[in-house]
């Protein structure tokens, strides 16, 4: 499981985690799509000592890797977990990471930018999680110098980026919002007051079991605290108008909604080939059930990890051997029947 995951956050019968990212960019240093073998090693062993020899008591908690001595599943299985960005794969000979032992902190090096770090943690916990990368930010800062403009802030390698260079989101589940067809509504609000709505696995994935990242599109013009905020209150919106829902269908629709619900556990206690969509949307029923107390003899854990481990990468490491999509559709059901 991810050990992210395992915590209880605040209103995470919504809230499934929030992030923190910050977008870094050494001084004198090309950026990352155009340096030379170089000039990666060489960001990537400032990086690494800044952390590992900058402060004592971080140190300990951090590990090294270089992307090019993980194996392809591995890195995939990292994707999954949401430990690192799909981006940082794409330059394996270039790339590395930190990682906290706890897996709530990633120091990203060479992805679209010199430095992201990541702060990731369950339920609504915006400002914590930002607190916490403030404070590696400026352990960073002590040792290395950022690209950094007195008039436009932080030079980032994506002008989206620059100013700030945060980047807050949060996921949220929301099957009562799909189910009576209020989510269009609530994602066009929310594109139009600057804020964006992306899949799982963030820009460009499909929105899967009911899953929705909102996150902040600028970065220029506002302090990181103004960013959070702001964010913040709009999620705190979200969450209501989702229970509300939730309470409206139970009171209008509440046999409907229970058949669906034990159907959906139903399928995914006795299947015997699921694939990794049919899994992710049946998953969401059942969570939601749980946390409206219907299913009362499933840990909602269980359900959070099978959201993670039921993915192509994880499913093949269950397995212990590459398979083909049909076989990952057996193996998953196999894994949901063991768990269920």
């Amino acid at each position: 499981m991810a050990k992210w995951l395992k915590g209880k956050g605040p209103d995470s019968d919504i809230v499934i985690s929030s992030r923190v990212r910050l977008a870094r960019n050494l001084e004198n240093t090309s950026f990352s799509q155009r340096m030379n073998d170089e000039e990666a090693n060489v960001v990537k062993q400032q990086v690494k000592d800044a952390i590992l020899n900058g402060n004592s008591v971080i140190s300990k908690d951090f590990n090294y890797f270089n992307i090019e001595n993980i194996d392809l599943l591995n890195r995939r299985i990292l994707v999954e977990k949401h430990i690192i960005s799909p981006g940082l794969l794409e330059k394996p000979d270039k790339s590395a990471f930190l990682i906290s032992k706890d897996e709530k902190v990633t120091v990203m090096m060479n992805e679209e930018d010199h430095v992201r770090i990541q702060v990731l943690n369950p339920g609504l916990s915006l400002e914590e999680s930002w607190d916490l990368c403030s404070k590696i930010d400026d352990l960073l800062d002590e040792n290395l110098k950022y690209a950094f403009d007195d008039k436009f802030g932080y030079i980032t390698a994506c002008p989206t980026n620059v100013g700030t260079g945060l980047r807050a989101s949060v996921m949220l589940h929301l099957p009562a919002l799909v189910l009576t067809n209020y989510i269009n509504k609530i994602l066009q609000a929310v594109s139009q007051i600057g804020l964006t709505v992306r899949g799982l696995y963030g820009e460009g994935t499909d929105v899967m079991g009911n899953l929705f990242q909102i996150s902040n599109q600028t970065t220029l013009g506002k302090t990181e605290e103004e960013i959070i905020e702001k964010l913040k209150n709009i999620v705190m919106q979200i969450i209501d108008k989702e229970r509300a829902s939730r309470e409206s269908l139970f009171n209008n629709q509440g046999i409907r909604i229970e058949d669906k619900i034990y159907r959906s556990l139903g399928i995914l206690r006795n299947s015997r080939i699921i694939t990794s969509k049919e899994a992710m949307d049946l998953l969401s029923f059942v969570r939601m059930g749980i946390d409206m107390g219907i299913i009362k003899d499933v840990n909602i854990d269980v359900v959070n990890n099978l959201m993670i481990t039921t993915q192509p990468a994880n499913i093949q490491k269950y397995a212990k051997s590459e398979l083909s999509s049909q076989e990952r559709d057996v193996k998953r059901a196999e894994l949901i029947r063991e768990k269920l």
